[in-house]
């Protein structure tokens, strides 16, 4: 039995997220106490219980402390099954990281899963859709593990309500780390803005402050279609495409913030990314430890990447990894950013 302390590091959900997918993954069990102790609001929220439950679904597993608010939880993984399967968080929670919670776990499995989940789908402090789809989901592929991502409807706080279909496909056999040092040539950027339910002149005035200050016009300033019944909401977002990868970047709006606010908020975000050559930005950083090392663990190898930061989100989530694989995490400064390196140990 692994034994976890939620408090740890930056203590927040992300330790039970990669804690469910890892002892899924592996078949070892695990404790977690104090969980997100380093929260305002410490324990299990509707989005972290809902995690759990989809975590347990996929297993059959025997799960003690599955509630809300519970700040200690036990979980005994079974057999990975493939499915159909159907999780909601029920309000704005998101569902993008109850869908990160299974899908390396869902990669183990004997046969296609398919995915249908709801609530938020572009929320602060959580990776929107876009992000998974064009950032996360790419790279998954090229370690060998496939998936198609569909955005059914977007879902934003307070309201929630989104909805995304995946598939998954099995990798098992086919999952080879790789490094990713260099970003490559830029391909492509452009800005887009989701602002359903908002009056026009919201997505206008974000897109044109944006364009001003990255010197971007024409086609880059992007205001992107929404669906009937979508909303309220607004989330603006920077894609930008390499040879080697694509970063995604993103600012929500809110009520009394300025859309030259938000778009000031969103150019320092591209502007910190772009005075560094680094592979990975600090939000990708964080979420590619998981599946390369799962990666690393299969193939006995070793593989790195290089990042823009090392945030104490990103550090935590190294420390849980290794607690569950047999993988070491070693850090050094590379020019204006680091070099990550996960070795099968």
């Amino acid at each position: 039995m692994i034994e976890i302390d939620g408090a740890a590091g930056e203590g927040g959900g992300q330790i039970l997220r990669t804690a469910l997918a890892l002892s899924m993954c592996t078949g070892q069990p695990f404790t977690l106490t104090r969980i997100r102790a380093g929260r305002a609001k410490p324990g299990l929220m509707r989005q972290h219980l809902t995690c759990v439950n989809a975590a347990a679904e996929v297993c059959s597993a025997d799960v003690h402390g599955a509630e809300l608010n519970a700040q200690s939880l036990s979980f005994t993984p079974g057999q990975v099954r493939a499915g159909d399967y159907h999780f909601n968080v029920g309000t704005a929670g998101s569902c993008t990281l109850v869908l990160q919670t299974v899908w390396p776990a869902l990669l183990m499995a004997e046969a296609p899963s398919r995915l249908k989940l709801g609530g938020g789908t572009h929320n602060p402090m959580a990776p929107p859709f876009h992000f998974l789809a064009r950032s996360y989901a790419p790279l998954m592929r090229r370690l060998g593990a496939n998936a198609e991502l569909n955005l059914r409807r977007l879902g934003f706080y307070p309201a929630g309500g989104g909805e995304i279909e995946v598939t998954i496909w099995p990798a098992e056999e086919t999952l080879r780390p790789f490094d990713l040092n260099d970003r490559g040539a830029r391909l492509e950027g452009y800005a887009e803005c989701f602002a359903p339910a908002l009056p026009r002149s919201v997505a206008r005035r974000e897109l044109e402050h944006l364009g001003e200050a990255l010197g971007w016009s024409g086609d880059q300033l992007r205001e992107a279609p929404t669906r009937q019944h979508e909303g309220p909401g607004n989330a603006l977002l920077v894609t930008l495409a390499y040879e080697n990868l694509t970063e995604v970047f993103t600012e929500f709006g809110e009520k009394g913030v300025s859309a030259e606010k938000v778009a000031h908020n969103l150019m320092r975000q591209v502007r910190a990314h772009q005075l560094s050559d680094a592979a990975c930005g600090p939000h990708l950083t964080d979420q590619w430890a998981l599946p390369l090392a799962l990666a690393v663990w299969k193939r006995r190898r070793e593989a790195s990447y290089t990042c823009t930061a090392l945030t104490p989100h990103a550090k935590t989530n190294f420390e849980v990894i290794e607690r569950f694989l047999p993988v070491k995490f070693s850090t050094v400064p590379s020019g204006n950013g680091w070099r990550v390196s996960a070795k099968f140990a």
